[in-house]
């Protein structure tokens, strides 16, 4: 066991990367269907954004309650449970006539990304991977995330152009019940301390709610979220309506992309394939500098690219620019905040407690989605929306600066005390 995990690539980490990379493949790709659901039900560009923006809440409830799902009845079966819902929710989404079915449905979407996402697969290649090896680990899976962003836009609007979005829907139905073939993978030890399996649950929350750290990093992934949801869900349309036209004669043309919808497509592939190579550096800086420092740098870097973005003329060259530059940015918080949290309070419950942090992310993540087509449909610009993203930005990155970087003190346990295993 242990020269597996000091193995960088253990069958956890192949696994994870696989669940990873095709749930945030489908994930990504709903900003694409924007325009063409609110087109053929004459709906407001709000409706289907509440419905993103509560697919993104869900995903944020469900994010603690699969981490203990999983610390309590075993991590395969909490992400069994999460793909099972993940294909229902779109299926009967395939199936929706109304806004509110479709928010309604959005909320099993929501709940199946938690169950298949970042909370539940960190923590197990988290307990999987060596102290030496955890930063980088936890960073391949989230670029792996960006992979499946990649893929995801252009999936959607490659299928888009011989079949209906329902059916499109059924397709990525269908790819979270194959995925499934991977859940034997998913099988790590219990790494804790003597000290962290005589903790319950309920105590270490306490301790992690008393403090103040906790609530700093709760705090700080706020604007995370915000950013990255606002973008993906409106980032398509916002390219379609807002970018200056694409010259025939000009190197996008001659590569296929002739028009600003499919720029918009292109924009979010582009944003996630920077976030591999930003993610994969975070992931080694985070192993040799402090992680809260890392964050910081991390978001002031995102507030100075969205402001410059927002203040110069939007041409196809710019969105370019801005998707490589945001994207370095995108993703590469996830596994320095996840690390700390594994640092500070320990690998036992990683799952619930960085789950609970991620609400926050998701928190900001409906905020951006409805606030982006709340604000489109009454000023017809999402201007406003995108200067409150710079705004908390800036919050993040001072909040990160006061965090104690070094792990709670915890009371030492009586001989001959042994835990359980997961």
């Amino acid at each position: 066991m242990t020269s597996t995990r000091n193995s960088m690539m253990t069958p956890v980490l192949i696994g994870g990367c696989i669940f990873i990379l095709l749930s945030f493949a489908v994930r990504a790709s709903f900003g694409v269907f924007q325009i063409p659901i609110a087109d053929e039900f004459g709906w407001a560009r709000a409706e289907f954004s509440l419905a993103i923006a509560i697919q993104n809440l869900a995903w944020g409830i469900g994010q603690p309650i699969f981490g203990a799902i999983a610390e309590k009845i075993g991590d395969r079966k909490a992400i069994l449970m999460g793909a099972l819902i993940y294909a229902a929710g779109l299926v009967l989404s395939s199936f929706a006539v109304t806004p509110s079915q479709h928010q309604f449905f959005e909320i099993l979407v929501g709940f199946g990304i938690a169950g298949t996402g970042f909370g539940v697969i960190l923590a197990v290649v988290g307990r999987a991977s060596s102290d030496e090896n955890r930063s980088m680990s936890l960073a391949i899976v989230t670029a792996a995330g960006s992979a499946g962003q990649v893929i995801g836009a252009p999936t959607a609007q490659y299928l888009l152009g011989f079949m209906t979005w329902q059916s499109v829907f059924l397709v990525f139905a269908g790819v979270m019940i194959a995925v499934l073939v991977c859940l034997p993978l998913m099988r790590s030890p219990v790494v804790a301390s003597k000290t962290e399996l005589e903790e319950s649950m309920g105590a270490i929350l306490i301790k992690a709610f008393k403090d103040p750290s906790y609530t700093l990093i709760f705090l700080g992934f706020f604007s995370c979220g915000y950013q990255l949801a606002f973008i993906t869900a409106h980032f398509p349309a916002f390219v379609r309506e807002l970018c200056g036209p694409i010259a025939p004669d000009g190197l996008l043309s001659s590569v296929g992309i002739g028009t600003t919808s499919a720029l918009g497509a292109v924009a979010i592939s582009l944003i996630g394939a920077a976030n591999i190579a930003g993610t994969l550096l975070a992931g080694w800086a985070g192993k040799r500098w402090s992680k809260k420092y890392l964050l910081a740098g991390i978001y002031t870097g995102r507030t100075i690219v969205a402001a410059l973005f927002i203040m110069m003329p939007i041409t196809p060259t710019s969105v370019i620019l801005f998707s490589l530059a945001m994207g370095s940015l995108w993703l590469a918080t996830v596994p320095l905040t996840s690390g700390l949290v594994a640092h500070i309070y320990g690998l036992r419950y990683m799952g619930t407690l960085y789950g609970i942090v991620f609400f926050s992310h998701q928190l900001g993540s409906f905020l951006g989605v409805w606030l982006g087509g709340r604000m489109y449909d009454a000023y017809g610009s999402y201007s406003q929306v995108w200067w409150l993203g710079v705004a908390i930005g800036a919050f993040s990155a001072i909040v990160h600066l006061p965090v104690r970087e070094k792990p709670l003190e915890r009371p030492a346990v009586k001989a001959g005390a042994s835990g359980g295993s997961i």
